[in-house]
């Protein structure tokens, strides 16, 4: 006896229509905004962290193209300004600004002319932060600057050390301290002109005393980079509001900036690694 088949109709009513219900998709929208604002933070606290370790990495390597430099020059050390006598050539010349001239842009019109750019790999990228966002119009394009390093004024002039009591270095045999004397530091983009970077360093950086001259960086997390004598780097966290919140409105900083107000600790902090006194 041939089978029969039976077909059974579901009511209209009971069929589930496929896709999400709006109560579903606006609970999933939720757990996704959750979960951005809980790792978006932790991912852009990352970026700057790899920035600061790029950084570093940079620090080191022109740090060691410098002493190569030096011993090569039979211990003479390159100068941060133009124009000594008897002759010391410039580590880096150039006036940065906010301008399309090509000294801003163009890494031939000064960078590559440096005595240590062979040293360094021919590699234009340690003479720059990477989180350094400074850039100028150059024919009809915005394109980054070409440096945000700049050296000690000790190895300089020392224009802003009163008084001749404090020691200023023409050969790396002479630095009194290289583990506690800095000769790079990344260089706030406002402030950053010449490649030479002023602090003083009077004896009276104290509350309501200390000054600031130049003004460094502080691009990762409230930090700035430093390379030392001895051929260390280190990214230094700044304790003052004033350093550690300097905005950055890439417009020339009229300088010296001046009274440090509650940065005068880390103003005591780059004097004590700056220089000793005679």
């Amino acid at each position: 006896m041939p089978t029969q088949k039976t077909t059974i109709l579901k009511s209209p009513g009971t069929l589930r229509p496929h896709g999400f219900t709006l109560i579903e998709l606006l609970v999933v929208i939720a757990i996704i905004a959750i979960l951005a604002g809980l790792l978006l933070p932790a991912l852009a606290k990352a970026k700057t962290k790899a920035q600061g370790i790029h950084c570093l990495n940079n620090g080191k390597q022109l740090m060691l193209g410098w002493r190569m430099q030096s011993d090569d020059s039979n211990d003479i050390l390159l100068a941060a300004e133009d124009g000594f006598t008897p002759a010391r050539s410039n580590w880096c010349s150039g006036w940065l600004d906010f301008t399309s001239a090509k000294v801003n842009w163009e890494i031939t019109n000064d960078v590559t002319k440096s005595p240590i750019w062979p040293y360094t790999g021919n590699t234009r990228e340690i003479y720059k932060c990477a989180a350094d966002k400074a850039k100028v119009n150059s024919q009809g394009q915005r394109v980054p600057r070409v440096r945000s390093i700049s050296m000690s004024q000790v190895f300089g002039n020392g224009g802003w050390l009163p008084s001749g009591n404090w020691r200023t270095y023409d050969k790396q045999s002479a630095i009194f301290t290289p583990a506690a004397t800095w000769v790079f530091v990344d260089e706030h983009p406002d402030s950053i002109n010449d490649a030479a970077f002023a602090n003083a360093c009077t004896g009276a950086d104290r509350p309501g005393s200390a000054q600031i001259i130049d003004m460094p960086a502080s691009f990762h997390n409230g930090a700035c980079g430093f390379s030392f004598a001895d051929g260390h780097s280190e990214i230094h966290k700044w304790k003052g509001l004033k350093i550690r919140n300097a905005r950055v409105r890439y417009a020339v900083m009229a300088l010296p900036v001046g009274a440090a107000g509650d940065s005068w600790v880390d103003v005591n902090w780059m004097a004590e690694n700056t220089t000793v006194s005679r």
